[in-house]
């Protein structure tokens, strides 16, 4: 298994960021790779790849995701997703991905990914799904030998350029009681909004599917629009760029006064779940109206403004990241202290895309696990 850092911990308590019980909502899977599973799943399929060893390709997923575009950020998964072509590998990259999420502290993580991108060497659609799934099941069980626990569920995602979303629609619907909790759209948001696929988020909606959209990342208020109104999704991935949408009327030196547009007001109001993922943001260039820092990340005016903020990495390889990580960089930045990471974990256990009692139950170990903290 991976390690993380352990050098994380809040200021003032002391307490261990990778000890706490966490939720992580938006998690990749051809985004998380361990570097070293990629050299040998390349080697065994013949494939090149930029860096012979495991820290140097590291070094390089960061090098060529810290961008500034999304567009050129997604490049990066040309790579991951060639090594993820046949059933041995989606099973080994999904269990290793779960042995990863346990080591972060994760006790419940969705993974989303796009198995039409997963296709070239012979699988079918459902055949990858499978493949996933049992890796997936394969990782909690050994987690749960080792003495701990997660939860997974698939996050079945459409690529938004291309014409596939009824089809993925339909074969996320096909495994809701194999693994599956809900449907996303990815991929270059400009251009593409979830308009494109009515048809495919209709028919969710007829079957009572769960959906998260990519929105307010890498376009503005009309992309979250047409998430909300034609995706009907009940998350937000991302969408930091509803910011765009505050209109702060003045300042002193301890107040902020800000008005909420229609979008936004919509989007508190109904405690629609944001899945920020900080360092993504800077590397995609998701946050640069505010600025070019963590520090001027909407982030904390959102949370001040009682938006339902979730943290997450996104790609943990091209991120170089983990959750523990993402919620330190926060605390630093904006001076969190244990009750505001417990605040962003209740977020995030309110918003999985799972059954309310299930979700209490999540609560009810997060509340515990903070309190032992």
């Amino acid at each position: 298994m991976n390690t993380i850092p352990t050098e994380y911990r809040l200021e003032g308590d002391g307490a261990s960021i990778q000890a706490l019980p966490k939720i992580s909502l938006h998690d990749h899977l051809d985004g998380g790779l361990r570097p070293q599973t990629l050299i040998e799943l390349a080697e065994e399929q013949g494939l090149e790849v930029p860096a012979a060893d495991a820290d140097g390709l590291a070094a390089w997923f960061t090098e060529q995701s810290n961008s500034g575009s999304l567009v050129e950020y997604l490049k990066t998964f040309d790579l991951t997703t060639a090594v993820m072509q046949t059933r041995a590998g989606l099973s080994r990259v999904a269990r290793e991905f779960v042995h990863d999420l346990a080591d972060d502290g994760v006790i419940y993580g969705e993974i989303r990914w796009a198995p039409e991108q997963h296709l070239t060497r012979g699988l079918t659609l459902d055949e990858a799904v499978e493949a996933v799934q049992e890796g997936l099941e394969q990782g909690a069980d050994d987690v749960r030998h080792q003495g701990g626990g997660i939860r997974t569920g698939q996050l079945i995602t459409a690529m938004r350029h291309a014409d596939r979303g009824l089809e993925i629609a339909e074969l996320a619907v096909r495994h809701r009681d194999r693994g599956v909790v809900g449907f996303d759209i990815a991929g270059a948001e400009a251009g593409f909004p979830a308009s494109r696929h009515r048809t495919a988020f209709d028919y969710l909606a007829s079957r009572f599917m769960p959906v998260t959209v990519h929105a307010g990342e890498a376009d503005g208020l009309e992309s979250i629009r047409s998430a909300l109104f034609d995706g009907r999704a009940l998350r937000l991935g991302h969408g930091v760029r509803i910011a765009e949408d505050l209109l702060i009327e003045r300042q002193d030196d301890e107040n902020t006064y800000v008005s909420l547009g229609p979008v936004a007001q919509w989007v508190r109001d109904r405690e629609i779940a944001l899945e920020t993922s900080p360092s993504s943001n800077l590397q995609t260039g998701a946050i640069t109206a505010w600025g070019d820092e963590l520090v001027d990340h909407p982030f904390d005016l959102l949370y001040q403004l009682g938006f339902r903020v979730t943290v997450n990495t996104d790609n943990r390889l091209q991120s170089g990241t983990s959750l523990t990580r993402e919620l330190a960089l926060l605390s630093d930045a904006f001076g969190y202290d244990l009750d505001d990471l417990e605040t962003f974990q209740l977020n995030a256990a309110a918003a999985a895309f799972l059954p309310l009692d299930d979700r209490d139950e999540l609560a009810e170990l997060i509340q515990d696990g903070f309190d032992e903290a």
